[in-house]
């Protein structure tokens, strides 16, 4: 359980713990503007850096197209959308501290260029990002001590995909959410598989490109400062097989119902990799199941990758607030 001192002890822990509290109570509020410039527009672009797009935007992406909405979406890092023409798109951009270096530079550049329907989310009052873009919208969970961002993406995919239901009539279940996350996040897991992914040389996420896997990729760095790739769709089965190594660890999220067979023979008994899932199901491999949430149990397939990689960081003796080279900030703007 993640109430116990060994894990309290670190912010890390008590921001992830966090989460449920903000979920239930989250109100999407002074949002019109922004819905109706979106079905106006008819396209919608996400940006911002690292964490801060990798979950909140693929996520709501996804979900947009299974959902089969009638708008165009798309995202990429701030730096390569400023190559972009985005002249006809809302623009979200999301910074937590509201001073990224990149995320801000764009939107000072549309700003300069005229573009009216830019938009700002972050997790702090009076930034700078708040004086650049049209509406800064300031979310709820406060600054983070932890370098390894939790609480803010979650809001950020929250707000996200409250937006978008705002435009479709219809409410997320934000109670089944907060009771699904809270359960993967306190769920015990295996010592056994906290023991394998301490001793491999690399740990492998496969998954869909909707956020998860790739966000729980970065969190390898963050918290167990590993080597670790994230691999898109069915990749794990498309060359890289070539050099996973025996030892290595590949973690499965929600996987396509036809290929744990062939990830067995191939990767588990034909390479000799430690193989795990996180499902809502059970699954061939050892798996961390969690509680069916819906269209929205992504969410907790990210509390439970969360809930294992502390895990995993606090085995390894590593203090998991503290990476030993990356920053919260990677490069904070300064005007040019």
């Amino acid at each position: 359980m993640k109430d116990e001192e060994k894990y309290t002890r670190f912010a890390l822990v008590r921001e992830m713990m966090e989460v449920p509290r903000i979920v239930k109570g989250f109100k999407l509020e002074n949002a019109d503007n922004a819905a109706a410039q979106i079905q106006q527009a008819g396209r919608l672009f996400f940006t911002g850096e690292g964490s801060s797009r990798i979950f909140p935007a693929k996520n709501t992406m996804a979900q947009m197209m299974r959902d089969g909405l009638d708008i165009t979406t798309a995202t990429e890092g701030s730096l390569q959308a400023m190559e972009y023409d985005l002249s006809k798109f809302v623009v979200f951009a999301a910074s937590n501290s509201g001073r990224t270096k990149e995320t801000l530079s764009l939107v000072k550049a549309l700003r300069d260029a005229g573009h009216k329907r830019v938009f700002g989310l972050t997790a702090n009052r009076d930034t700078k990002l708040e004086s650049l873009a049209d509406q800064t919208f300031v979310l709820s969970c406060g600054s983070e001590d932890a370098v390894a961002a939790t609480k803010s993406i979650i809001e950020q995919a929250v707000f996200y995909r409250s937006l978008i239901g705002k435009i479709q009539g219809k409410n997320a279940d934000l109670e089944a959410v907060s009771n699904a996350y809270e359960d993967a996040l306190t769920l015990p897991v295996d010592p056994r598989i906290t023991g394998q992914l301490a001793k491999a040389g690399m740990i492998y996420f496969a998954g869909r490109n909707d956020g998860v896997a790739e966000e729980l990729t970065l969190k390898v760095n963050e918290i167990t400062h590993k080597r670790s790739d994230f691999l898109e769709g069915t990749y794990l089965l498309h060359g890289v097989e070539e050099v996973i190594q025996p030892g290595d660890a590949v973690i499965l999220i929600d996987p396509y119902k036809s290929e744990p067979e062939l990830v067995k023979k191939l990767i588990a008994d034909g390479v000799g990799a430690n193989v795990f899932a996180i499902a809502a199901e059970e699954t061939i491999f050892p798996t961390i199941r969690v509680k069916d949430a819906g269209e929205l149990t992504d969410y907790a397939y990210l509390a439970a990758g969360w809930n294992l990689l502390v895990d995993v960081g606090i085995a390894l003796g590593i203090n998991i607030d503290k990476p030993e080279r990356g920053r919260k900030i990677g490069a904070a703007f300064t005007e040019q």
